[in-house]
Formats: C-alpha cells, sequence, structure tokens
C-alpha cells in the first residue's frame, strides 16, 4: 500500500469494552482522523432505546445510514491519510446494507465475556444477548470471512492492555500502517471528535493518559444471566482463537 493510499479502518467492538482507549489511541497519531461511533443516532432511531442522553444524540447525529456509509467510505476528513471509525456491531442493525464493508478494512475487539457483562450490569442491570453485541460481532466476522477468503485481524482486550506495543503493532501491521509510539499515551480529557453522548459514558477515559495495566474482573455472572453469557461465550472463544498475540 503506498503512504498516500487512504486507509479506512472499522474497529467492531461491543460495549463495555477498551474502545474508547482504544480511539484515544489512533487519535493521536498526527495521520489519522477518528470517528466515533458512526450509527449510533440510527439505532437510537430506529430502536428507541432510551440510553442517556438518546434525544441529544439523535438530535445531533445522522440517523440515515445511506449517509453514514457516504461518510465512512468517502475522503478522509481533515486531508489525514488514516480513517479510523470507531464501531459498536449492535449499531449495524439487520436494516443496514452490509456490502460497505468491502470499502473499510475491518478489524475485531474482544473481552471476556464475563467481564463484559459485570461492567455492562452496573449501567444496565438486565442486557439482551443483543445488547452486548457478541452475535453481531459473529455476523460481521463470517460475512468478511466468506467474502474475502481470509481471516480479519482480531485483538483481544486483555493482550492490550497487558502489552499495548506489540499488540498495536501486530494490528498496524495487518492493517497496512505503520505504528507510532504516539498511539501509546494521549492527553486527557474529552476531544471534538467524541461523540455527544461522552459525557455520560468517558469518564474514565477522560482521565486516562494511558491503556490501563490489565486488572482481573472477578465478580461472577448473575445466574439470569448465565444463558446470555453462555452463547456470548461461544462466539467469544471462536473469534479468541484467531487474536493477534
Amino acid at each position: 500500500m503506498s503512504n498516500n493510499e487512504p486507509v479506512r479502518i472499522a474497529l467492531w467492538s461491543g460495549p463495555r469494552n477498551i474502545s474508547t482507549a482504544m480511539m484515544r489511541s489512533w487519535g493521536n497519531r498526527p495521520d489519522t482522523f477518528v470517528c466515533d461511533e458512526p450509527f449510533y443516532a440510527h439505532y437510537l432511531h430506529a430502536t428507541g432505546r432510551q440510553h442517556p442522553g438518546a434525544g441529544e444524540v439523535i438530535a445531533s447525529g445522522e440517523t440515515d445510514w445511506r449517509k453514514v456509509i457516504e461518510h465512512l467510505i468517502g475522503d478522509v476528513p481533515e486531508g489525514k491519510r488514516v480513517f479510523y471509525q470507531k464501531q459498536m456491531t449492535h449499531h449495524l442493525l439487520p436494516n443496514i446494507d452490509r456490502a460497505w464493508l468491502d470499502d473499510v478494512t475491518n478489524c475485531f475487539l474482544i473481552r471476556d465475556p464475563r467481564e463484559v457483562i459485570v461492567s455492562y450490569i452496573r449501567k444496565n442491570n438486565d442486557p439482551t444477548l443483543e445488547d452486548i453485541g457478541f452475535v453481531q460481532q459473529a455476523e460481521i466476522f463470517d460475512r468478511l470471512r466468506t467474502h474475502t477468503g481470509a481471516v480479519p485481524p482480531v485483538i483481544d482486550a486483555r493482550d492490550v492492555l497487558e502489552n499495548p506495543r506489540r499488540i498495536l503493532g501486530l494490528l498496524c501491521d495487518a492493517v497496512g500502517v505503520e505504528f507510532t509510539h504516539s498511539m501509546l499515551s494521549w492527553a486527557p480529557g474529552l476531544r471534538g471528535t467524541d461523540g455527544i453522548w461522552a459525557k455520560h459514558w468517558y469518564g474514565e477515559v477522560a482521565r486516562s493518559t494511558s491503556f490501563q495495566p490489565y486488572s482481573p474482573k472477578n465478580e461472577p455472572v448473575p445466574e439470569r444471566l448465565h444463558a446470555v453469557y453462555e452463547k456470548a461465550r461461544e462466539v467469544y472463544e471462536l473469534l479468541h482463537q484467531h487474536r493477534l498475540h
């Protein structure tokens, strides 16, 4: 890939992962423009989900998924070479055409579903399987593998936190850009590229200046969510075997 050819990277994650820290990491590259959950307004508008600040997100965002896609596969904003797109798997609703995925470089960020669930229930006590994004992640992954004949890059949050330099280096190699040490730390605070929902969700990241060391979460999954956990675990283990490490 030539140094002038644009690179559009869609990193597909579920909620309660390190996806915002990853966006900080990529956003600290001088050659990169970052985009925060571009389908969120459409998702809220279409589903009626009552997330914090939902009305504000819908009012300020793009609710037409076709226009969102035009933006994602169009010119990279601000004349940058790399267009990093923080994507939530559950935001890619079934009604959204998937053909555009062929026009971006897709990769996947996974996290142990037990850790996802025990984190998620602090905000939403009764998540469904669809809320935590694993099934949608598998659907996107399988579509890409079938269409391209290749396995898309997968990284695990724990691996990133345990060795950010190594895993980010492997990811950069996989998507065709050079690693830069600017990805390992950043200034604290919110960003103009953050979604309008940042004030509700990004408090911890706003205080951070780098990836935080991995800390095991030992809380058990509540019994009422065991079926959700078991299904998510199946997907996680399938993707985990493909991870860069």
